[in-house]
C-alpha cells in the first residue's frame, strides 16, 4: 500500500487526478518517476509526459 503522506520533496506535481499525488500537497508519493515523450523529437515541455501516471479512483 502506498503511503501518500510520505511526499517526495524532490518530485513536485500538481496533477491531483494521479493515484500518486499527495492529497494535501503538490508532491508525488513515489520514490522515483519515469519521464518520457509522445513526440519523435520533443522541442517543448508540453511534448513530455510522466509515464508513472496512474489515474486515481476518485
Amino acid at each position: 500500500m502506498l503511503d501518500k503522506s510520505n511526499r517526495n520533496h524532490s518530485i513536485m506535481c500538481s496533477v491531483d487526478s494521479c493515484k500518486f499525488h499527495c492529497d494535501n500537497a503538490d508532491y508525488c508519493a513515489l520514490s522515483q518517476i519515469k519521464v518520457g515523450t509522445h513526440e519523435k523529437h520533443p522541442s517543448e515541455k508540453q511534448c513530455t509526459d510522466c509515464q508513472s501516471f496512474v489515474a486515481s479512483n476518485r
